[in-house]
């Protein structure tokens, strides 16, 4: 059993997930610009939606693999052909502001590595389409921060409402609950999603 599971199994229900549910390894990422174009493509989808419509795009920033593309290729394309992708009119907004701000260099991505989680999520919101959620789930995923707990995510609160008998609208509530998850809670909440699958 892992330091974190060890830690979290002190929560009898957190213990039963933990048996339950086997969760998958998250891969250091290729290309922290696609993960942040990814973020803004899934928001208000569902998962298969959102692969769908990111795959699309990725095959127009060909001939380039996804670890080589850059900025400028998705800056490239024209309104019309991130449409063409399934972006709606805003996300395209939001991932053209996205490249134009990494491409002038107002946020370099590589260095974020080296910043603190506020300080991360500071950043990341300075972009148009990207607020406190998405900058909580590029910690989780794509920068592997192993203590943060979005609670503004509404499958978090619902898992939180289901198991521990919160309402999900009570935040002041969960927060302090996710406190006691600390300094694991990035763990925990993928504990919580799984509980959601029933898988």
């Amino acid at each position: 059993m892992s330091p974190a599971e060890k830690h979290l199994s002190q929560d009898p229900i957190m213990r039963r997930l933990i048996k339950k549910h086997s969760l998958s390894e998250i891969g250091e990422p290729e290309n922290l610009f696609l993960e942040l174009v990814d973020i803004i493509t899934s928001q208000q989808l569902s998962v298969k939606a959102g692969r769908t419509i990111f795959n699309r795009l990725l095959s127009l920033l060909s001939p380039k693999t996804p670890p080589e593309v850059v900025p400028q290729d998705l800056l490239n394309l024209s309104h019309e052909q991130l449409r063409s992708a399934g972006l709606s009119n805003s996300k395209v907004t939001y991932v053209h502001h996205l490249a134009d701000t990494l491409n002038k260099n107002h946020i370099i991505l590589e260095h974020l590595k080296n910043f603190s989680d506020i300080e991360i999520i500071d950043q990341i919101t300075q972009v148009k389409g990207l607020g406190p959620w998405s900058a909580e789930m590029f910690l989780i995923f794509s920068l592997r921060r192993p203590d943060v707990f979005s609670v503004g995510d509404l499958g978090l609160r619902t898992a939180i409402s289901n198991l521990y008998g919160i309402d999900r609208e009570d935040k002041k509530r969960i927060e302090k609950l996710s406190q006691t998850w600390s300094p694991h809670r990035s763990f925990a909440s993928r504990y919580l999603w799984a509980s959601l699958n029933n898988s």
